[in-house]
Formats: structure tokens, C-alpha cells, sequence
């Protein structure tokens, strides 16, 4: 896990190595361990390394092979490195390392742009070719690794973080219009490629794109999974064949060079690959569990399960207690790590639960993802008896923030789309071909672009901040694509992720599993009130914010007279939702 960074020059010029190098630094915390900086003529790459494999100097980036005539930056990890290694020593490829980062060089050479099909893992990388000129970037399937991108006439510039290619400099920060309304729409989601800056874009999961030196740029969608019935099982062989693709996806996530924990929230997900990691036989494994202090009447941490899960198991167990004085300091902090504005308030819980843990370990394995591609939230069961052709009303009821026609009076007249984009968006994913029916499009959808853009990212962002890496078995590819022909009342049965709670019987504690759907509480976002309230209220009166005018003025002077009743239709904090994105505009200075 690393920072990537780099210049292309289409115009004959060479690359700006100074401005490659002002990136760097924004990226120090996602590695720590070393940084580098290769150019030549019109393209420069930089990176920040985090060593996980092959801790030696060999595994250095930009890693350079002159005999194959690449140079790549990389950020990630291929689970099957090893093996792949094996293949293309078979064919007669030499090794100089013991990285991934140099299988993918040689993978590249072989296979050419084809060679991501072959990987199981997260990954952004970039490579060149030196005879051609030609520069490949290209995302993981699910949209783990992040990667943007600022094209500014003769030139692009790319990052795994978006406040990298402000550093950089000459980037228009203007507002995206139709990403703030996804922003009001979709609980902070900006779907691929915009961000809420117009001078910045994000490349599409499961996308390698070709730049030529021209600047020419082809791209190429090289993955997606089908939600369509293409298999005959019965409701125990999805559940043994969902039992054994997790189980896999967890042993593939252990690869490293150095210890890997477990983040033990206390649900299924996170409780179900401990103990698998314990089936296979894992002793002494490290687990951390977080909670805060009770607000409002709400109850800040679920410890009660995870101590049943970390006592069955005979684990390592840490509880985090986050109290007042830790979690107020720890906002700024946390929305300094975002590369883009994030809601929810699972962000600062992340944030401080990464500190802790990268005392301890640098790899992690989390239980994100297992509730969009299982059917595990409430908006799923109000699709299934809907037919597709009224599935993206039925959506939009029970997931949108706030209709069109209320956010006409909430944002300020000069930032309202005319029409309501962000349904549209809707409408053109579920009309595609692949779903069968309602639950399968908003399972498609939300695996492709929510999930991606809010609990991965979540991850990806906390995590980095403290130089840890995490790892998502749930996001093995092999597994969302049997998850995805899974059928949908398989899914919905027992209150959700019905197929995944009968795959687990018998393997994890049944308190567990029966227990109602958790969450990772954080009591002081949902209720605001002293410091936190008047926290929020100078980020909506601060000079900026006036002179931005993104939300009506009456709108903002409503919720601040009642902080804590207006909720969003998922039961979010309306004034937080506006309170975070101006705190990130203005922590990025924009």
C-alpha cells in the first residue's frame, strides 16, 4: 500500500519533475517507509512506499526494469503474486526482487494491458514504455485503490489522492455542480469520474486506460459482474459455495512480510473472517474493537460481541475506548485525511481506530462490503416485489437523501441542477442489461459506485492516514461474482445477508449472528451539541462559506435552531451533511 503520483507531457515538453515532487508530501502517511522519483522527457513518476512485501531496497518504486524497457508506480497488493511469479519464470522471465511490484512489470510485458485480468488484488497503478511512449493506468475491479486525475491542455497529472494534485497546483477548484447534488443525493457519494472539484476526475473501477504521446487515451472496462441467474443451486449450496469463496478470499488477504490483524467490529462479517482465519489454523491473531462515549441516548460501542468473538477464538484482543477528549481533536485530523467530502460519521471512528491499531500492526483484514453485495441494508427489502420498471422510484424512496424538489429549497438557486441528474444517474444504471431484477440493479449499482465511493473509500482514506493497510475480503472479485448470481430471496432471507448468516452457522457464535444489524456508533456526529455544535456552526459562518453561498441561507439557520430532528431518509444528521463538506472545502482551501 503506497502513494502514486505523476505527469504526462503531450505538448514536447518535458514533465514538471518539481511539480510530481510537490505531491509527495501529502502523501507521506500512506508510506512512510521511503519515497522516489524517476523521470524522462515528458513523463515523471513519484511515490510514497509502505513496505508490506519484500522490505528490502529491491522493492523500491518507481521500480525500473531497463532489460524489459518499463518503469511503473504501483499501489496495492496481488494476492497472487507468487503464483504468477512462478508462470512467468516458466517462461523464462528473471527476477531481480521479491515484490509484486515487479510481477506486475513482468506480467505487463507478457500479457500487455490484459495482464489485470489475471490479478487478485487491489491495485492503481502506472506504466511506461520507454520504446513506445506509451502510458497505462489502471484501477482494481472494485474500486479499492484509488486514482485521479487533472488534464490541463498538453498535460495530466495523476495521484492516489485527489489533495496530491492540489499540491501539485494549476488545477480549477471550482465547484462540480452535478457532484454536489450527488453529494445532497447519495450521502456524499460522487459517482466516477467527477469529484467535487471541476478540475479533478477519478478513473472508473475496472478501467486501464492508454494514453498515447499524443495524448491520445483509449479506455477499457475489463470487468463487471453479472446479476443475472446463471446458476442452479440450492439454498445450501449457495451457502457451502459461499463458505468457500470467503474462506479463500480471507487465506489470499494473510500475503505479507509482516503480521496481519483483524478490525473486529462485533458483526457477522468482521466475527466470520476471524474465525475462519482461526479454521485455518491462525494463532495469537492481534483483533481491535472501537467505542465511544454514549450521547443523545445512544450507545457508543457493541464491545458485548466482540469480546464473545475474541474469546471464542483465543485472540489478541484490544478495545479502543474513545473518550471526549480524544474524539473532538480527532475531527479536524480526520477531515484533513479525506480525500473527498465523507458524511458519515463511521470516518473519525475509522481515523482513531487506525491510529491505535498501526501501533500494533500494518496490515489489517476488514468486513467492508458484505452488506452491498449480500442485501444487508434496509433499502434492499422494499425492491422485491417491485418490477424493474418501477425500480428506480422504489429506490429512490428509500435511498436518496432528499428528493429533487427538496433540495430545490435547501441549495441556493446559482448551485441547483435544472434537472434532477442524480436520478438520472439511476435510471441509466438499472436500465442496463445484467440485472434481472430490482434488488439485482440496486445491488449492482451499489456495488459499483456507493460502495466504492463511500465505505471503501472510508477505509482506504482512515487507514492510509496512519500508514495501514487494509484489506477487503468480502471485494474478492471471485467472491461479488457469486454473491452477484446469488438469487435475491436467498439474500433478503433473515433480515438480510440471509445466504452469509446460514454459510456462517455452526462457524461463528450464534449471538452473533442473530443479533440485530449493527453499526459503528458514534454518538457525538449523530447529536451534536456544545463544542461539536459550535464546531459545525463556524464552518457554516465562516467567511468562505458566506462568500460560497452553496445552501440557502434559511435552510442553514433552520437546522442550527434544531441541530438534531432533521434527518436525511437513512436517519443521517441533515446539518452534519453540510457541516462536513464545508469543513473539507475549507481545510483544502478551496
Amino acid at each position: 500500500m503506497c502513494g502514486i503520483a505523476g505527469e504526462l507531457r503531450f505538448d514536447g515538453n518535458a514533465a514538471d519533475e518539481e511539480a510530481v515532487r510537490r505531491m509527495l508530501p501529502s502523501m507521506e502517511s500512506r508510506g512512510p517507509d521511503g519515497s522516489g522519483l524517476w523521470s524522462s522527457g515528458p513523463v515523471a513518476l513519484g511515490h510514497r512506499r509502505l513496505k508490506i512485501i519484500d522490505l528490502s531496497d529491491a522493492g523500491a518504486q518507481p521500480m525500473i526494469d531497463p532489460e524489459l524497457g518499463l518503469t511503473l508506480v504501483f499501489n496495492g497488493c496481488i494476492y497472487n503474486y507468487q503464483e504468477l511469479r512462478r508462470e512467468l519464470e516458466g517462461a523464462g522471465y528473471r527476477f531481480f526482487s521479491t515484490s509484486d511490484t515487479e510481477v506486475i512489470i513482468k506480467a505487463f510485458h507478457r500479457w500487455g494491458a490484459d495482464c489485470v485480468k489475471r490479478f487478485l488484488g487491489m491495485f492503481a497503478f502506472a506504466i511506461v514504455s520507454h520504446a513506445t511512449g506509451e502510458v497505462t493506468i489502471a484501477r482494481d475491479r472494485l474500486g479499492i485503490k484509488p486514482l485521479y486525475y487533472s488534464a490541463t491542455g498538453g498535460r495530466v497529472r495523476f495521484a492516489s489522492t485527489l489533495p496530491a494534485l492540489l499540491a501539485a497546483g494549476d488545477v480549477d477548484t471550482s465547484i462540480d455542480r452535478v457532484a454536489l447534488q450527488h453529494y445532497m443525493t447519495f450521502h456524499s457519494v460522487v459517482p466516477a469520474p467527477h469529484t467535487i472539484v471541476n478540475g479533478i476526475r477519478k478513473l472508473s473501477p475496472a478501467t486501464v486506460r492508454v494514453y498515447q504521446r499524443d495524448g491520445r487515451f483509449t479506455d477499457t472496462v475489463y470487468w463487471e459482474a453479472s446479476f443475472t441467474r446463471h446458476l442452479s443451486l440450492s439454498r445450501a449450496e449457495w451457502a457451502a459455495a459461499l463458505h468457500e469463496k470467503l474462506r479463500v478470499a480471507v487465506e489470499r488477504r494473510m500475503v505479507a512480510d509482516v503480521p496481519v490483524g483483524v478490525l473486529l467490529s462485533g458483526g457477522i462479517d468482521s466475527s466470520y473472517i476471524v474465525a475462519l482465519l482461526a479454521e485455518q489454523g491462525q494463532r495469537g491473531l492481534t483483533t481491535f474493537s472501537i467505542g465511544f462515549e454514549a450521547a443523545g441516548g445512544e450507545s457508543g460501542d457493541e464491545f458485548a460481541y466482540s469480546d464473545i468473538v475474541a474469546k471464542q477464538f483465543d485472540t489478541v484482543h484490544h478495545q479502543i475506548r474513545i473518550g471526549k477528549d480524544r474524539f473532538l481533536p480527532a475531527v479536524d485530523r480526520t477531515v484533513a485525511a479525506m480525500s473527498e467530502p465523507m458524511v458519515s460519521h463511521d470516518c473519525i471512528a475509522f481515523n482513531l481506530l487506525s491510529e491505535d491499531v498501526s501501533k500494533s500492526v500494518k496490515v489489517v483484514q476488514s468486513g467492508q462490503g458484505a452488506d452491498e453485495i449480500l442485501a444487508g441494508y434496509s433499502w434492499y427489502p422494499p425492491l422485491a416485489d417491485v418490477p424493474l420498471s418501477g425500480a428506480v422510484d422504489a429506490y429512490a424512496a428509500e435511498f436518496f437523501d432528499r428528493p429533487h424538489a427538496q433540495l430545490a429549497q435547501q441549495l441556493s438557486p446559482d448551485w441547483l441542477m435544472a434537472s434532477d441528474v442524480s436520478r438520472e444517474f439511476v435510471a441509466a444504471s438499472f436500465g442496463r442489461p445484467g440485472a434481472d431484477t430490482a434488488v439485482d440493479a440496486a445491488l449492482r449499482l451499489d456495488s459499483q459506485v456507493m460502495l466504492v465511493d463511500d465505505p471503501v473509500k472510508r477505509v482506504d482514506n482512515m487507514t492510509m492516514a496512519w500508514g495501514l493497510e487494509a484489506r477487503v475480503p468480502f471485494l474478492d472479485h471471485e467472491l461479488v461474482e457469486l454473491a452477484a448470481a446469488c438469487p435475491p430471496d436467498l439474500k433478503l432471507a433473515n433480515g438480510g445477508k440471509g445466504v452469509l448468516k446460514e454459510a456462517a452457522r455452526g462457524v461463528v457464535p450464534d449471538e452473533v449472528i442473530d443479533r440485530t444489524k449493527g453499526y459503528f456508533p458514534v454518538p457525538g456526529i449523530r447529536h451534536l451539541e456544545g463544542p461539536m455544535l459550535d464546531k459545525v456552526r463556524d464552518a457554516l459562518f465562516a467567511p468562505a462559506a458566506r462568500a460560497r453561498g452553496l445552501f440557502r441561507p434559511e435552510y442553514v439557520d433552520r437546522l442550527l435552531a434544531d441541530p438534531n430532528t432533521p434527518r436525511t431518509t437513512l436517519g443521517a444528521n441533515q446539518l452534519w451533511q453540510l457541516a462536513l463538506l464545508e469543513m473539507w472545502l475549507q481545510d483544502k482551501g478551496i
